[in-house]
């Protein structure tokens, strides 16, 4: 469809009116993890379970390494004595007993926690699919495609990888810590606090990174969201791009804003990065602060040699789950940064909610009227109206073309008669009935449109006809096929009507627009919309068209966008736009005898 929009402010680099790249800020990360939680209500049982079985099995790996004091005591005294095997061999059994169940309870909630992100990650793209469909128009003039298929697809995919990986390794590394320092205090409160001190620098650290590096998570995928929407650019208009030698600048902006997510991911990694090497410092820093305590203990006859190997251990215990920590927020970070722009997708402001709307119209019974009162129009609040007090009938079975200069207004009729976007005052009224008063799902069953730009989907020549309309038999559809002359090409087809069209088949521009056209055909509807149909085709083929779109208008009330004026010369009424506004209305003959601005428009075609 033609970006036919006056007075509408240029989509900037990213897709809307004077947007610039993402700005490297730190958004509210507390907020977007409570959401984030909020959203999970439907999960909750099932993260429950997760995070008592996470509890227990860090509970259990607490419980073994103060009967390693024992065991290592008991072995100590077997070297100068005899060795009570009997005695050794419970406490090793007991140690033992809640590694293995620590491991069984890690597994199941992890299986837990996999299939938690695995549905929430369904849900989402759920939501966002039915989202995509509620969002006006308007938002998608002013947002990239690209930057939306990120959010569909790379954040989602973050929030159920950060899930799965680090919501229940933060609660056990928690419970592992707090129990770890439980535990330390119980054996011996002055190793305990050697412990401790010696880690503290490690909470100080973690802590600090983490709140310098939030920015950071947030602008990566901010700035990841950039970049998919210049590629998707790019490629959708590969051709353009080829023509006007422009790869090269292309490369650059390419570059540039790879660099972007370069920098971003840089930044963020190296803070976060940061985190492990200094709880491994921690952690051996706290080895040699325990043995050494340790052996003064020890020689002071306070403490005996095995309380320094489970001391040993708990010290692994305790900077192990700091280590975890840090990776964990970490990772939430990450999650926040994702979260937030997948909520920001899933409020933005729908269009109107239509429940409220009884009166339905069917096209059986519709004959063909529609009537512009008064209509006015504009795409934001500040704008110039695009559309200024607009007003026509277009009876039963006219053939009404919409002519005059881009950017005159000619598709922004077309979309508000179709509800694509709400007037601002007056009325259209289809058969006496205000487009107000009707559902948009009722307003589109009753017009057929044939857009410019074709649109063809990976399915058999049958499917894309057929699209959307049911018990259509394969006898109709090759009838329909050699309404529009397309008998031929289907014959060519190894498989007629049921040979698969996909990117890589050469299917011609003209072809592809006939097929659109029997697919309008197909739909059988009271009102019929051309937009620029003919515009992408050679004469030749444009005939052919023509010739088909002849036979979709027969019998309907037909509005005709072209800029190619020879084309509907036929048409029963030609409204001739200018900035929004009809300036002159009748028929060919009617307005070339008025030597006006239609009449100029039609000359200038043949001028030199």
């Amino acid at each position: 469809m033609n970006n036919d929009r006056t007075n509408r402010p240029p989509r900037g680099r990213f897709g809307g009116p004077g947007m610039s790249a993402p700005a490297e800020k730190a958004k509210d990360f507390k907020g977007a993890i409570k959401r984030l939680f909020s959203e999970l209500k439907g999960f909750r049982l099932l993260i429950l379970v997760a995070l008592v079985l996470a509890i227990f099995g860090s509970i259990l790996s607490i419980m073994s390494p103060n009967r390693l004091a024992d065991l290592t005591n008991e072995i100590s005294a077997g070297l100068t004595a005899e060795m009570n095997m009997d005695k050794i061999k419970s406490i090793s059994i007991f140690i033992a007993g809640p590694y293995i169940f620590s491991a069984l309870f890690t597994f199941i909630q992890s299986i837990c926690m996999t299939h938690v992100a695995n549905k929430f990650a369904q849900m989402l793209r759920s939501r966002i699919s039915v989202k995509i469909n509620k969002l006006p128009l308007k938002y998608y003039d002013k947002n990239s495609i690209g930057d939306i298929l990120s959010r569909v697809t790379n954040d989602v995919d973050t929030i159920a990888q950060s899930m799965h990986q680090s919501l229940a390794t933060l609660v056990s590394s928690t419970t592992l810590f707090i129990g770890t320092i439980i535990m330390m205090f119980y054996t011996n409160w002055v190793m305990a606090i050697t412990a401790i001190l010696a880690s503290f620098i490690g909470f100080v650290l973690m802590f600090l990174i983490l709140s310098k590096s939030q920015k950071y998570f947030v602008a990566r995928q901010e700035e990841l969201g950039a970049l998919n929407g210049h590629i998707e650019e790019i490629y959708s208009g590969l051709n353009v791009v080829k023509v006007y030698n422009g790869m090269k600048k292309a490369d650059e902006e390419f570059d540039k804003l790879n660099k972007k997510v370069y920098e971003a991911n840089r930044k963020s990694q190296f803070l976060s990065g940061l985190m492990q090497p200094i709880m491994n410092f921690i952690g051996n820093f706290g080895y040699v602060a325990v043995c050494i305590v340790g052996a003064l203990l020890t020689m002071n006859n306070i403490i005996s040699f095995g309380v320094i190997v489970a001391f040993i251990v708990y010290v692994r215990l305790f900077t192990s789950p700091l280590s975890q920590i840090a990776q964990a927020m970490t990772s939430l970070q990450t999650t926040a940064a994702a979260s937030e722009r997948v909520f920001e997708f899933v409020d933005e402001e729908e269009m109107a909610d239509e429940s409220n709307l009884t009166k339905k119209l069917d096209k059986k019974d519709v004959k063909g009227t529609v009537e512009f009162q008064n209509v006015v129009f504009k795409y934001d609040d500040n704008d110039k109206p695009t559309i200024n007090n607009f007003s026509t009938i277009a009876k039963p079975g006219q053939k009404v073309a919409i002519v005059g200069p881009t950017g005159a207004g000619k598709t922004t009729l077309v979309n508000l008669l179709m509800k694509f976007y709400d007037i601002n005052s007056g009325d259209i009224k289809i058969e006496g009935v205000s487009i107000k008063e009707l559902t948009r799902e009722n307003v589109h069953s009753l017009f057929t449109m044939v857009l410019q730009d074709t649109w063809l989907f990976d399915g058999t020549v049958k499917e894309n006809i057929v699209y959307n309309n049911k018990n259509i038999s394969d006898e109709q559809v090759e009838k329909v096929c050699k309404t529009v002359g397309l008998e031929h090409f289907i014959k060519t087809l190894p498989k007629g009507i049921h040979t698969v069209l996909s990117d890589n088949d050469s299917v011609s521009a003209g072809q592809k627009q006939l097929l659109t056209i029997a697919r309008g055909i197909l739909q059988d509807t009271p009102f019929l919309i051309l937009d620029e149909a003919t515009s992408n085709v050679d004469t030749r083929t444009e005939e052919l068209v023509q010739k088909a779109m002849d036979k979709l208008t027969e019998g309907r009330t037909s509005f005709i966008i072209a800029h190619r004026l020879s084309t509907i010369k036929n048409a029963d009424l030609i409204l001739v736009v200018r900035d929004g506004n009809i300036v002159e209305q009748g028929n060919h003959e009617q307005l070339m005898e008025k030597k006006g601005f239609y009449a100029d428009l039609y000359n200038s075609q043949f001028e030199l």
